[in-house]
């Protein structure tokens, strides 16, 4: 189908690609991976003759229908509406379409047979190529890429650019293409749409190549996988957990012989060192220096997936409850979004909020924040919560004049300059890269360094919609262990279901205008959530009461109200002693370690007894807080 042969692409001194090859079969569905700037986007480019292989070549059929959908096509201006857009892919059938129109106008005044011949032929074309199926194809696309009736017939120009790119994707897969090139398709589909297209592409009989940082897309559709890595493609056989199993294999061997080669290349050094300066043995001294350098060398292995090397630093705990939502209505024109709707967030909570687009989770989301004041209803932040919060317009807060590493001592200053280049590192900004100017960054990169500035803020609860945007699977990795590590609260907006379910220990998402909550992962969530979906469906006139989760109550009646309110302030002031006596404890366990103490028996028992009286009073405090939260909990179970 396509044949890549010796690629060579080279920008400037660099050489992006060099000597690759990749042959793409009919019906091959494969993942192209790699981290960023490895080319996986040029090689796109490359294929559909954008740009030009300094050497090698890229053959293929002449009559080979590619469609290509790129974050290039955002820039696509037009004033009709999208459903015209879409049905743009139907070159033939259009204009065909148009001269049947012409016909049947001339037919009115001119009866002859030329005319009536010719009218006969464009409809048989028309119906031959599915003429007549074409508008309700179009219209069953674009609903299953989320667009209501009433939104196809807008303007394409109406539309923001993430949904402009969904039509893209509409018009590319009318098209039905030989080969399918995707860069990146899932970017700005929300989940119900990323499902819808998952279906699609597994039922294409086409083959697909596809580039994404979206691991459980990829699982579900590719059944090869090509690395592009140090300039070369690498195939295997299998999905991305195949290849993920498949290349720890190979890099288990090719470690071995890296090891075995450097033994023996250090035993002939060895060798050539004891015998060089002996004439009798000049000959084979100078035949085994040969052999070397004849040998070929076998590269050690480079670790892909380094583990987060950094840590969430807060300098003081949230209390209990972190934020209380009571009573919260939201709408906009011609929109209610929420509706009278109680909601809870806890120390502790890992909240992942999920949905389709336009259900009002960055709504939600910003209400969470304080960054939406114009809503009824209270929301109130508990004691000593301290928040961060990054969405992709945070961007417009950074300092275009600053270097990435100034940006970041500015606003840490706190950390060590080793620690923030550390965390830039995890996002993809090494060496001098962190000397260069915020205003020279793509879009992708300021939305990295905003994610770096905001995961050094001293907080304890964390606001995150759509971390994972620009991020490659080695950086959502570092992202998922530092989330994982991280002792506060946080609630999260994302489509990345292995980020969402490798984080989440909750799930919120908004029904009937109600925050709901699911108690656990997000895969659990969605088998309960298909259970549900099929009960719905057998028995449409009854509700599944006994599964349906409520919006979280907080409101009381009266009495027990004043009595919740008096408890937890008494739980608030005990949470500010296990704080003070927390510093105390680590204060007298900082001195234990100190050499001049632990060396000198008689201050070491005498820090020994006062570490052990602050850390039993610490210990009595704690118990007593546990003892009123369990108080405090039962009272709200009669609530």
């Amino acid at each position: 189908m396509i044949s890549i042969n010796n690629l060579t692409f080279e920008i400037g001194a660099r050489a992006l690609y060099d000597e690759a090859n990749w042959h793409i079969k009919p019906g091959d569905k494969v993942g192209l991976i790699g981290a960023n700037g490895t080319g996986k986007s040029t090689l796109l480019k490359i294929i559909v003759g954008e740009y030009s292989p300094t050497a090698g070549t890229v053959s293929m059929a002449k009559d080979l229908k590619i469609g290509y959908l790129n974050q290039d096509l955002l820039s696509y201006h037009s004033e009709k509406s999208i459903l015209h857009v879409a049905m743009e892919a139907f070159e033939r059938q259009n204009q065909l379409h148009s001269e049947i129109e012409v016909l049947l106008k001339k037919l009115e005044t001119d009866y002859s047979d030329d005319i009536l011949n010719k009218l006969s032929d464009k409809q048989m074309e028309f119906e031959a190529l599915d003429g007549y199926s074409i508008e309700f194809r179009a219209h069953e696309i674009l609903a299953g890429l989320g667009f209501s009736e009433d939104e196809q017939q807008r303007p394409l120009a109406t539309f923001s650019g993430g949904w402009r790119m969904r039509v893209m994707l509409a018009r590319i897969l009318l098209q039905t293409p030989d080969i399918l090139l995707l860069d990146e398709p899932t970017n700005h589909l929300d989940l119900p749409s990323i499902k819808w297209l998952e279906n699609y592409l597994q039922a294409f009989e086409g083959a697909i190549v596809i580039v994404s940082h979206d691991r459980y897309f990829l699982d579900r559709i590719i059944n090869k996988t090509v690395e592009s890595r140090k300039g070369k493609l690498t195939l295997y056989a299998g999905n991305y957990s195949f290849y993920l199993e498949e290349k720890s294999l190979r890099e288990e061997i090719q470690g071995n012989q890296f090891k075995n080669q450097q033994a023996k290349i250090k035993q002939e050094e060895k060798l050539i060192e004891r015998f060089r300066s002996k004439a009798s043995k000049a000959k084979m001294v100078q035949s085994r220096i040969k052999a070397l350098d004849r040998m070929e060398k076998v590269d050690d292995i480079d670790d892909d997936n380094p583990e987060v090397n950094f840590s969430f630093k807060f300098s003081k705990p949230s209390g209990r409850h972190v934020v209380t939502l009571e009573q919260i209505s939201k709408s906009y024109p011609n929109l209610e979004i929420l509706d009278r709707t109680d909601a809870l967030i806890e120390k502790g909570d890992k909240i992942a909020l999920i949905g389709a687009n336009g259900k009002g989770k960055s709504t939600l989301l910003r209400i969470v924040a304080d960054a939406d004041s114009e809503f009824s209803g209270t929301s109130t932040k508990g004691h000593n919560v301290s928040q961060t919060f990054f969405a992709q317009h945070q961007l417009e807060a950074l300092h275009l004049e600053n270097s990435l590493i100034q940006e970041l001592i500015n606003f840490a200053p706190k950390q060590t300059e080793t620690e923030l280049r550390s965390i830039l590192g995890c996002f993809l900004f090494t060496g001098d890269d962190v000397f260069k100017k915020i205003k020279v960054l793509s879009g992708g990169e300021k939305s990295r360094v905003a994610l770096a500035k905001a995961l050094t803020a001293d907080a304890n609860f964390l606001v995150l919609d759509e971390p994972t945007n620009h991020l490659d699977m080695a950086s959502v990795n570092i992202l998922i262990q530092a989330l994982q590590q991280y002792e506060g609260t946080f609630i999260v907006v994302s489509h990345d279901r292995y980020f969402l379910d490798n984080i989440a220990n909750k799930i919120w998402y908004i029904e009937d205008k109600k925050v709901k909550e699911y108690p656990g992962t997000y895969q659990e969530f969605e088998e309960w959530n298909a259970k549900r979906t099929v009960k719905s469906s057998d028995k449409p006139a009854k509700k599944v009461k006994e599964e349906q989760p409520k919006p979280v109550k907080v409101v009381a009646n009266d009495d027990v109200q004043k009595t919740l309110q008096k408890k937890n302030k008494e739980l608030s002031s005990l949470e500010q002693k296990i704080a003070s006596q927390e510093l105390i404890v680590k204060q007298l366990e900082t001195e234990l370690a100190k050499e001049e103490i632990y060396s000198d028996a008689v201050k070491l028992q005498e820090h020994t007894r006062n570490y052990n009286s602050e850390k039993a009073r610490f210990d009595q405090i704690q118990a007593e807080w546990e003892a009123l939260a369990e108080e405090i909990m039962e009272l709200e179970s009669l609530s």
